[in-house]
């Protein structure tokens, strides 16, 4: 057992509440764009700039997540596969949690998917949907992402949320963010550096968070 670190959250900055998006759910970062989830489109996001640049008219109703071409989303009890060039589904295959979904993330060729209320992540195959193997949390999850090789997920259980990162095999947690009082975390994403875009749920908002720096 190791002795976990928590810290405070720093946030670093701010998006939105942006127009017409009631809600924001899944997130994910394509390398140029922030793209988050908000029920019924998906929203494209400058992060310097603040501004969002374009949407797809697609069911978003949790986790988002992008593999370097495609975007992933989660619609009620199915994940879809999206061209965002185009806005096309490519793919169906169906959500391990039947609609209890939260959080989703790309990496090792695989799709990592938060079951928020059972406490869980399944890693899956995204053809076929067949999860892999399961790693349990004590936590409601929320968002999901991978970084340089780590695990991070967020929770979300009554006013508190945390960032946390946690042994892939074990699901032992290795370290903890906690965010401001009030403050909670849906959907999670790395940008690949230093920091974690943030959904902020109901508020309708985006925040970037510090990724803590190794070494």
């Amino acid at each position: 057992m190791t002795d976990m670190k928590t810290s405070a959250a720093n946030v670093l900055r701010e998006y939105g509440p942006f127009e017409g998006v009631d809600g924001v759910h899944g997130v994910t970062y394509d390398g140029q764009q922030v793209w988050f989830a908000s029920g019924d489109k998906l929203n494209a996001l400058d992060p310097e700039s603040g501004q969002t640049q374009r949407s797809i008219e697609v069911a978003a109703h949790a986790g988002t997540a992008f593999d370097g071409k495609h975007l992933f989303q989660i619609a009620e009890n199915r994940i879809q596969k999206i061209d965002p060039a185009t806005g096309r589904v490519l793919h169906t295959i169906p959500a391990p949690g039947a609609g209890g979904d939260s959080g989703l993330a790309w990496a090792e060729g695989t799709l990592w998917v938060g079951q928020y209320r059972e406490r869980k992540i399944h890693q899956i195959d995204p053809q076929t949907g067949a999860i892999l193997r399961t790693i349990e949390s004590n936590r409601f999850v929320t968002g999901v992402t991978w970084v340089d090789g780590e695990l991070w997920h967020a929770t979300w259980e009554g006013d508190t949320s945390e960032i946390r990162h946690i042994d892939p095999n074990s699901g032992e947690v290795l370290e903890q963010l906690d965010m401001p009082d009030g403050i909670g975390i849906s959907g999670l994403e790395s940008d690949g550096a230093d920091r974690f875009f943030c959904g902020g749920g109901r508020t309708g908002k985006l925040r970037a968070v510090r990724r803590p720096k190794r070494g």
